[in-house]
């Protein structure tokens, strides 16, 4: 019977590794201490990571301080990772080893035993050491936090361009609705008119601004602080490590990227990451709230509001014929929900760092990744399946403005708000139109003018309040 696993040592003893793993003992180590969620690293984190260990090979062959052979191994193991052909390799829980030790000696081990097979060699044989090659000049300390930054950039186009479309597709929804005029609402109690166009286009703006505050807060990332090792200091690395790696991996990964001013602060602080997660909580709130808007907008579709219609994508109850619910919408809430989750946990873990280090960087990278999965789905589903075929309903949009009686407040300037409210107050009493009573208040000569002291004519009323979209352009009727 083949052997099914290998013996492999480290500082800590000996222990039985699966024959054909490509990573090692410490890795191991870390699954069988960290049996906790069931959970992977994010493909971020793992692109992110081999991106450094290959920059980090080429950086130092440059230095003389590689040979070139083990260099040239550990380079195309590493573009071989971030391709993501060993993805399955990467196998420690995001709550692991503070720090993130675990993690960068996964990447370490598979990267290693990698090369040692193009170099010929066996797992675990290591013709290139994980700490002493693949590791050279680095440290967890460095590593993870650069990592957490490369990976956040590499994915920050796609959300972008996901939260634009959703803009866009509102915007042109803005448009398509422009002709409808329906009762504004505040406090969830009728107000003047809006324009069904212009409740969309604040929505567009909206999404717009929170995508100029994630570009914004993005630039913080762009300083990495790899080459800092252990402490800051740079203990172990060349003093032209941290400028060339930085040079180094702007041209692998096309991503622009600057220099630390203190390499200090790049490892004991994570506000740079905080700053990034609190944008997208940002966003994240807006996406509800407009969700919640969608929701009760489209409510009923018998005895609620009915003023637009979503997609009809799936049924709604497993019980009652012919439901339809608003899905997409209540999976953008739940969606929204768990990426402000993922940025409260940020936020503790942010402010958990003592001295030198943040050991929370593990849960730092991966609700920082997940959050950004969750958004780039759910933003991109909502937009395609939702907002795309949504449509306005007119007609009740055009009813409830009917019976709308704070219209009266486009009368203030001829009757004053206090005859206004007390005409209100009669449209509501009797359950008529306020235009109704205004009229036969201006009939019996009831209604005087705020300022000139005459009685106001049914055709002043009627001027007034005949034109409803002139009530959503601002100034002063009458």
């Amino acid at each position: 019977m083949v052997n099914q696993f290998r013996i492999e040592r480290d500082s800590l003893g000996e222990l039985q590794v699966p024959q054909d793993a490509l990573y090692g003992v410490q890795t191991q180590r870390a699954v069988e201490n960290f049996p906790i969620s069931g959970l992977r690293p994010w493909r971020a984190f793992i692109w992110s990571m081999a991106a450094i260990k290959r920059a980090a090979a080429e950086v130092n062959r440059d230095l003389g301080l590689l040979d070139a052979e083990r260099a040239h191994a550990i380079v195309q193991a590493a573009k071989e990772v971030m391709g993501g052909r060993w993805d399955d390799q990467f196998v420690v829980d995001p709550f692991q080893a503070g720090a993130g030790t675990s993690h960068n000696m996964n990447v370490n081990e598979v990267i290693a035993n990698r090369a040692t097979q193009l170099m010929g060699g066996q797992v675990g044989q290591y013709l290139v050491n994980p700490n002493d090659h693949v590791n050279m000049a680095q440290s967890t300390n460095d590593t993870i936090p650069t990592a957490i930054r490369l990976g956040a950039l590499w994915r920050l186009d796609e959300m972008l361009t996901a939260v634009r479309d959703l803009a866009e597709a509102l915007a042109k929804k803005s448009k398509e609705f422009d002709s409808i005029v329906k009762s504004g609402r505040t406090h969830l109690q009728d107000a003047v008119p809006v324009r069904l166009g212009q409740e969309f286009g604040a929505y567009a703006r909206a999404v717009e601004r929170d995508a100029e505050r994630i570009e914004r807060s993005a630039q913080g990332l762009r300083r990495l602080g790899i080459g800092g090792t252990a402490t800051g200091s740079g203990l172990n690395a060349h003093p032209e490590f941290h400028s060339r790696m930085v040079q180094h991996l702007s041209e692998l990964t096309g991503l622009a990227l600057l220099t630390s001013d203190n390499l200090f602060e790049s490892m004991q602080s994570m506000a740079d990451a905080a700053d990034f997660s609190a944008a997208i909580r940002t966003l994240a709130i807006t996406l509800t709230r407009i969700a919640n808007d969608f929701r009760l907008l489209a409510s009923g579709p018998a005895t609620g509001l009915d003023e637009i219609r979503l997609p009809a994508v799936q049924p709604g109850s497993s019980i009652m014929p012919g439901k339809v619910n608003p899905v997409l919408a209540e999976m953008l809430n739940m969606a929204m929900f768990h990426v402000q989750g993922c940025d409260h946990t940020i936020s503790l873990a942010a402010q958990a760092g003592q001295l030198e280090l943040n050991v929370m960087m593990p849960i730092i990278a991966h609700n920082l990744f997940e959050m950004m999965q969750v958004v780039i789905g759910a933003i991109n589903a909502f937009t395609t399946r939702l907002v795309h075929g949504l449509q306005a309903n007119p007609a009740k949009a055009e009813g409830w403005l009917e019976q709308n009686a704070i219209v009266v407040t486009a009368l203030n300037p001829l009757i004053g708000y206090a005859a206004g409210a007390r005409l209100v107050k009669e449209a509501l009493a009797r359950d008529i139109t306020v235009r109704q009573v205004a009229m036969e208040q201006a009939s019996a000569g009831n209604l005087k003018h705020r300022i000139e002291n005459r009685l106001i004519a049914s055709a002043e009323i009627e001027a007034a309040l005949s034109d409803m979209r002139r009530l959503t352009e601002g100034g002063i009727i009458g």
